[in-house]
Formats: structure tokens, C-alpha cells, sequence
């Protein structure tokens, strides 16, 4: 998928930093480093809905419930819900799953196979708001083969479809009374996960208490707290005081801590990736001369250096560089040289001012980055920089997500995306023209056939290398058109209390914080004494 940024409403977002700076995350401050089995976590943002009907929880840690299958510290698949691996037949067009024995959601209610047609029927529903349906596009039916058996029946093949039964399972006598859009289950959840919803105060916290029946073994931490805390400055500055036990920070504030004896530092992999939206309607950034510019002006190996600290790489295109499907030869240095001869040859003229024109239309747009978020701003301003060298004027400008949103289609964004498990997960949301102005899918309005192509035959294609040569395919379309300008991949960074023992981190998506980091199997933490 195109990973749906988690984010909270305006409100909410504009007031976390000033909420929390006055007032801890728990009852009076009690909760912050108060003991092993009661755990504050500050992170910038919150769900917009804890439905996985809408997709909350769709790749996995969810905490409040579980799929049918899961994903271990190397990614690789396992049993969840599930007993074991999907038996598949009839050419990779048939997958059965037997549930696991005695499973219970939240309220005693036994899980059945009812339960997951009913999840998946809903989700793919199209009266359903959910934006990431069509990363189910290749199901044509699922079943109930008794109390314990499901089974999917899909259109054509679709290679990747074992690591898509990811997505959460929901109570069908719950959810099913309920308008799935706008019932009270999106704040109200009851899953068979390790944890339990206690409290959701928007813009401040989300708690929860371990759930003592859970299937995998009652969790050691007992109390979890996630607080909400927008401003990167006021996480780090409440995590030293001891406020929090652990906080989503970016690089350059996370090294602040390591001569923390106290606190310890994770570094996660991820394919999360930074890049400007070029919106196709828009008469610059949409113009195939200033999109192929701007990616030849742009010094992404700095912006790895100078904004984070060292944590990520450059990024060429939506993939990472060290990814087994990154195509060849196609990373691209700053050329600023290269770069002005595109732009002379297109007709865009150079004024007394320095910035270019065509036509009598200045080479001009406005780049919207999230108020609060210190790494899109910088990544911002080292864009309009590096633009500005080329003729290329970019008006930088902070708003709040629903300032941005409406623009979206218009304005070029520094936007956040990148899914794990397999090249269909983010591509075909990213890029395919069909999911045009979707929400956060394909924000640039991107419509180029030949990607459009590639990005078919990789979802649908069986041979590996026909796959390959599709995303490869791909990838050099974008060096043609780039309707992204792609500029880093991004480690991510935390920093944790260190009272726990053998704590990892998995490869992560765009979506962190919340459920990835050092807790994202927080259920199986063991204190460290």
C-alpha cells in the first residue's frame, strides 16, 4: 500500500505540544518510569480511527488485535490467528486457513471463521471509506468451510497475497451492528490482541491494559500509554525528565542521548521514504522538464549527512538501494549542469531575478510540509535550496494536515510513504493512475501508462523475473517523469528506558511510532532483573 499516514485531526495535532508540556501522559506523572509492568511511549501522532475496517493495524501490530498471520523480528510470516501457513492450491488462485484452537476476543466471545468473512467482506465492501481496499483487489470471494476453516478464492494469482492476511480480525456480533464508516467501534475496538483500549483522549493519549485471557500468554506490561506528542523537541525534552520511558525522535535528537546510561538507542531499517509531490495539475511542478530538473538538482547524499545525522540512505525512487528489487543504475548524483540544460532546452528562460519563466509563467510552486515534523521541514528547505540553484523558485510553507489536504491536488507536499514485504505494497497505491487524488493515495496525481503497465503485470505476474522486469521497468520511468521528487529513506530512531531485555526492532514501513519501534512485540517484553 501506499502507507495512509497516521495522523490526528488539526486540533488535536496543534495542541499536543502544548498539552503535554504541562501535563504527563498518565494519572498525575505516575505512569512515566514507574515500574517494569507500566510503559509511557511518546510518539508524534494518532490514528484517525482504531477500526481495521478503515485499515488501522492493515501491516501488522496492532496491539488490540491480531491477523491471520503475523510478522516475526526478520519479517518473515508466521501463525497468528491462524494455525499454521495457508494451504494453497489451484495455482496460486485458492488459500486455506484452519484458526487456532480456543481464541477469544476481548469480551469472551469465541473467534470463528464468521468473524474473518465478515472482515474481509466489509473491508472490500465498496460502501466502506477504506482507501487501501485495492490492495485486495485480487480477491474474488472468501468463505467459511465450518467454525474454523477459511477460504479465499482470488481472481488471478497474486504472489504476495499470504503477507496481506496481515490484517486484523473484528468481532462480526460487534462491528457487524454497527455502519462500519462511522460506527463507534472506530474508537471503541474489541480484538483478540494482547491489549485492551482503556482510554483514548484525542490529541493526548491512547492507554491500554494488557488482556489477561490473550491467547499468545498475558503480557508482562500491564499498562501501555501512548502519548501524543507532535513537537520532536517536547518528546525528547519530556523523555529526559523521565516522563516518558520512551519516544519516536529524529536522528539528530536521538544522538543527544547516547551517553544516557539510562536510556538506550534503537536504529530500525525502514523503507520509509521522503519526497516532494508533483502534483500533475499543477502548471510547474506538473511540467516533465521541472520534475526531471529538480530530481537532477537535488543533493540527496547532504541531506543524508546534514538532516539525518547519517541514519538513512538517498533515495532514487521509492524502493531503497539495498532492496533485492532496486533496479540497476539508476541512482543519480546532483547535476546541477545537467539539470539547467533540460530546463533551456524546454523553453525555461532564465529572468533577471534568477528564476526561470516559459511563456510568461514563472517557474514557481508552493511545497506544504506538516507543522511540527523538524525532518520535513528540513528536508523542505534543502529542496527549495538546492531548486533555487536551478532557476526553480519554491515557496516553503508550514500548515497543519487539514490546511494541506485540500491543496493536495494543487500544491507540492513533503510527504511521507513506504510499505514492506513486497514491491506491490506502496507501488501500485503510489503511482497507479486509477487511485488518482485517492485520500494519500497517489497524491501527485501521477498517470503515466507504461507505469500503469508495470505495475499490473507486478501485481498479477507468477514468474519472478517477469516481475522484476516489470518494477525494474518501472523504476526507469521514473528517472524519465518523475511525478515525485524521491530524497531519502529514512532510519528510524528511539530511545527506550533500558529496563527491558532482548528488545529488537523489525524493517519498518512509513507508518511507525505507534506500532513499530522496540515495542512493536511489547507483549513479549521480560523486565531485565
Amino acid at each position: 500500500m501506499t502507507t495512509r499516514r497516521i495522523r490526528g485531526t488539526a486540533a488535536a495535532l496543534a495542541m499536543a505540544g502544548a498539552v503535554a508540556a504541562c501535563s504527563a501522559p498518565g494519572d498525575g506523572g505516575a505512569d512515566g518510569g514507574a515500574s517494569a509492568d507500566s510503559v509511557v511511549i511518546g510518539v508524534p501522532s494518532e490514528p484517525d480511527t482504531l477500526s481495521p475496517l478503515l485499515g488501522y493495524g492493515k501491516d501488522g501490530n496492532s496491539k488490540i488485535f491480531d491477523g491471520l498471520l503475523a510478522r516475526d523480528a526478520d519479517m518473515r510470516l508466521k501463525p497468528a490467528l491462524a494455525k499454521a501457513l495457508p494451504e494453497i492450491t489451484d495455482g496460486g488462485r485458492t488459500y486455506t486457513y484452519t484458526l487456532r484452537d480456543g481464541v477469544k476476543f476481548s469480551d469472551g466471545e469465541p473467534l470463528t471463521a464468521d468473524d474473518v468473512v465478515f472482515t474481509y467482506d466489509t473491508v472490500l465492501d465498496e460502501k466502506t471509506n477504506n482507501t487501501a481496499k485495492s490492495e485486495l483487489d485480487a480477491v474474488k470471494d472468501v468463505r467459511a468451510d465450518g467454525d474454523d476453516k477459511v477460504v479465499f478464492t482470488l481472481d488471478y494469482p497474486y504472489a504476495a497475497f499470504a503477507a496481506r492476511t496481515v490484517l486484523p480480525i473484528v468481532p462480526e456480533h460487534i462491528a457487524g451492528e454497527q455502519d462500519p464508516n462511522t460506527g463507534p467501534f472506530n474508537t471503541k475496538p474489541v480484538g483478540t490482541g494482547p491489549y485492551v483500549l482503556t482510554g483514548w483522549s484525542k490529541g493526548e493519549k491512547l492507554t491500554f491494559k494488557a488482556n489477561p485471557d490473550y491467547w499468545g500468554g498475558a503480557p508482562k506490561v500491564k499498562k501501555l500509554t501512548m502519548a501524543i506528542i507532535a513537537d520532536d523537541d517536547v518528546r525528547a525534552t519530556r523523555l529526559r525528565s523521565g516522563d516518558l520511558d520512551g519516544a519516536t525522535l529524529p536522528p539528530n535528537l536521538a544522538a543527544t542521548f547516547k551517553d544516557d546510561d539510562g536510556k538506550k538507542t534503537y536504529k530500525a531499517t525502514s523503507y520509509d521514504f521522503r519526497a516532494v509531490t508533483l502534483p500533475t495539475g499543477n502548471p510547474v511542478a506538473g511540467d516533465t522538464a521541472i520534475r526531471r530538473a529538480l530530481d537532477l538538482a537535488v543533493d540527496r547524499e547532504t541531506m543524508v549527512d546534514k538532516i539525518l545525522d547519517g541514519a538513512g540512505r538517498p533515495a532514487y525512487g521509492p524502493l531503497p538501494v539495498d532492496d533485492p528489487w532496486f533496479a540497476e543504475d539508476v541512482e543519480r548524483l546532483q547535476d546541477l549542469g545537467k539539470a539547467e540544460g533540460i530546463l533551456d532546452e524546454a523553453g525555461w528562460k532564465t529572468g533577471k531575478d534568477g528564476i526561470r519563466a516559459k511563456d510568461g509563467r514563472p517557474a514557481r510552486f508552493t511545497l506544504y510540509y506538516p507543522s511540527g515534523d523538524k525532518v520535513r521541514q528540513d528536508h523542505a528547505l534543502a529542496y527549495a535550496s538546492d531548486a533555487k540553484k536551478a532557476g526553480i523558485d519554491v515557496k516553503v510553507e508550514s500548515a497543519t494536515w487539514e490546511v494541506i489536504e485540500p491543496r493536495m491536488k494543487h500544491d507540492a507536499v513533503l510527504a511521507g510513504f513506504g510499505s514492506t514485504g513486497d514491491p506491490d505494497f506502496g507501488l501500485y497505491t503510489l503511482l497507479h493512475s486509477s487511485l488518482a487524488g485517492d485520500g494519500f493515495n497517489n497524491m501527485a496525481l501521477y498517470d503515466n501508462p507504461a507505469v500503469d503497465e508495470a505495475l499490473d503485470t507486478g501485481r498479477r505476474g507468477q514468474d519472478p523475473k517477469d516481475r522484476e522486469a516489470a518494477y525494474d521497468t518501472l523504476q526507469r520511468e521514473l528517472v524519465k517523469n518523475p511525478g515525485y521528487t524521491f530524497l531519502t529513506h529514512i532510519d528510524h530512531m528511539y530511545v527506550l528506558a533500558d529496563r527491558w531485555k532482548d528488545l529488537t526492532t523489525q524493517t519498518e514501513p512509513h507508518e511507525h511510532g505507534f506500532a513499530s519501534g522496540p515495542w512493536w512485540n511489547v507483549e513479549d517484553w521480560q523486565p531485565a532483573a
